[in-house]
């Protein structure tokens, strides 16, 4: 592979490199990108591009992958599906937390300011370490749990008013928006569970088909992994699913209560 090299009309600065927009665009838009790499020694600093949104597509992930592919192969960042169903592309845009892939740029006043979801390890660029947040997804034990035996050649069945109780809880896809948009989260991440997590608890205690709500609450009971949660709403203001996880934690809090009874 040739060595990358900069354009000839871009400009480095002290705070970063300036791309300026294509000749002979109209109507262009600056992305400001923070950037940090582990192998360069270098401070962070953002890198601004100016693009042709008429060569473009509308949503900020097809900024960055366009920025990627024509004028900065070093831009590190998640992506998958584009459709708002894996979460891989979850960052903060313009102040919130949010998927690329959902945001349009028209959406965005002024220039488009990227940086990694907040008060995680950054990777690399806009590359989060979700070591630790998929660690306490493991801890929860997301999976049906039960003591009866498995029904003879049918699934365990479901009435449609539970099924129903799932829903809003069921479509979370793990972005991490909600628990890095959590105050109580930046301070207590080594203990305090999160939004995200503590929604995912509570999808399978609202699940008629499990068997282990004692051990499920008795896991939960503890200052931190529950109750640092102070119902900032933050968690249901940027989630991009509109789920509510704040709700979640309430509804948790109370079988809590109602078990102590």
């Amino acid at each position: 592979m040739a060595e990358f090299a900069l354009p000839a009309n871009s400009k480095i600065t002290g705070k970063g490199i300036n791309y300026p927009a294509p000749a002979g665009a109209t109507r262009t838009r600056t992305f400001k990108i923070y950037r940090w790499s582990p192998d360069d020694g270098q401070n962070p600093r953002y890198d601004s591009y100016t693009i042709d949104l008429d060569k473009c597509g509308p949503m900020v992930l097809d900024a960055l992958i366009k920025i990627k592919s024509e004028l900065d192969p070093t831009l590190t960042f998640r992506r998958s599906c584009r459709e708002g169903i894996c979460g891989s592309c979850a960052m903060n845009i313009d102040g919130t937390n949010t998927l690329a892939c959902t945001m349009a740029i028209e959406d965005v006043k002024g220039d488009v300011q990227i940086t990694p979801l907040p008060h995680m390890h950054v990777v690399k660029d806009l590359v989060p370490d979700m070591t630790h947040f998929y660690a306490q997804y493991a801890s929860i034990k997301p999976w049906l749990q039960t003591v009866t035996p498995e029904p003879a050649l049918k699934e365990r069945s479901q009435s449609p008013e539970d099924r129903e109780k799932l829903d809003g809880l069921y479509e979370c896809i793990l972005c991490a928006c909600c628990s890095t948009s959590c105050p109580s989260y930046w301070w207590n991440s080594d203990r305090f569970l999160g939004p995200a997590i503590l929604l995912q608890a509570y999808r399978w205690l609202a699940d008629s088909r499990d068997e282990y709500t004692g051990e499920r609450l008795d896991a939960l009971e503890d200052p931190f992994r529950l109750y640092r949660c102070h119902t900032i709403m933050n968690c249901a203001n940027v989630c991009p699913k509109g789920l509510n996880p704040a709700k979640a934690i309430a509804e948790i809090k109370k079988m809590m209560v109602t078990r102590a009874v």
